[in-house]
């Protein structure tokens, strides 16, 4: 039976970065599909949308830390574009093979370029932007890292940051299972999943995360599909 009490700290499979490029691709599409299937992405377009309703300017950089794939980035523009709303965006991930991944899939989407950076290393003003997206990627991270990623997106973001990612809980891991018989293709994304859900959040632990940031206004709601979704600004 697995804990759901404290957030689990194994490392996931496809953070090892000697996976190869053709099954680390399988791993990125899966869980692509599943996003759309779940409607993930949406609630991180809907924040973006709120964040520029709110801050009107002739145009924004948008930064997605953990990029993966670029999935998220080009769902951004291709919303963007439909708004004629001028856009500029960045990716960045550790992780090269995932990189090579998505400047080859984004070959039509000029607005974005991707770097491999360590984004703790980074000086705010070596790339500011002013909104910072971070999806399903901070449940990668142990608690005691949180605090110093989360100081830095708010140096980084001038506007904010948009966190969106996973609800721990069994409902939500066993559900998975179920889902993850029927539209996931690759051992590995199925492990990840479940290995990601209990490495998710509860609500009182984001709480206690955006208390560390006094100066920032914190919106920490619970959406559809057991995620969360954490909208900072300054």
């Amino acid at each position: 039976m697995a804990d759901f009490l404290k957030r689990n700290r194994e490392t996931e499979l496809m953070d090892d970065l000697s996976l190869d490029e053709t099954r680390l691709n399988a791993v990125l599409l899966d869980i692509d599909r599943a996003n759309r299937l779940l409607n993930g992405n949406n609630l991180t377009i809907k924040a973006v949308e709120a964040l520029i309703s709110e801050h009107p300017k002739e145009s924004y950089t948008i930064l997605d830390m953990g990029c993966g794939n670029g999935s998220m980035l080009r769902s951004v523009v291709l919303w963007a574009r439909k708004r004629k709303i001028s856009i500029a965006c960045m990716g960045v991930d550790l992780n090269g093979k995932s990189l090579a991944l998505a400047r080859e899939q984004s070959r039509d989407f000029p607005e974005i370029i991707y770097l491999q950076q360590d984004i703790l290393a980074l000086r705010p003003d070596e790339l500011p932007c002013d909104i910072l997206l971070c999806t399903l990627t901070m449940h990668h991270f142990k608690d005691e890292e949180i605090p110093r990623f989360l100081d830095q997106f708010s140096k980084l973001g001038r506007i904010g940051f948009i966190i969106n990612d996973l609800q721990r809980s069994v409902w939500a891991y066993y559900l998975f299972k179920l889902f993850s018989t029927i539209f996931i293709r690759t051992d590995i994304a199925k492990q990840d999943g479940l290995t990601s859900i209990k490495s998710g959040f509860v609500k009182g632990e984001l709480e206690a995360f955006a208390e560390k940031l006094p100066q920032m206004r914190h919106s920490i709601e619970q959406k559809w599909a057991f995620r969360y979704l954490w909208l900072a600004q300054h």
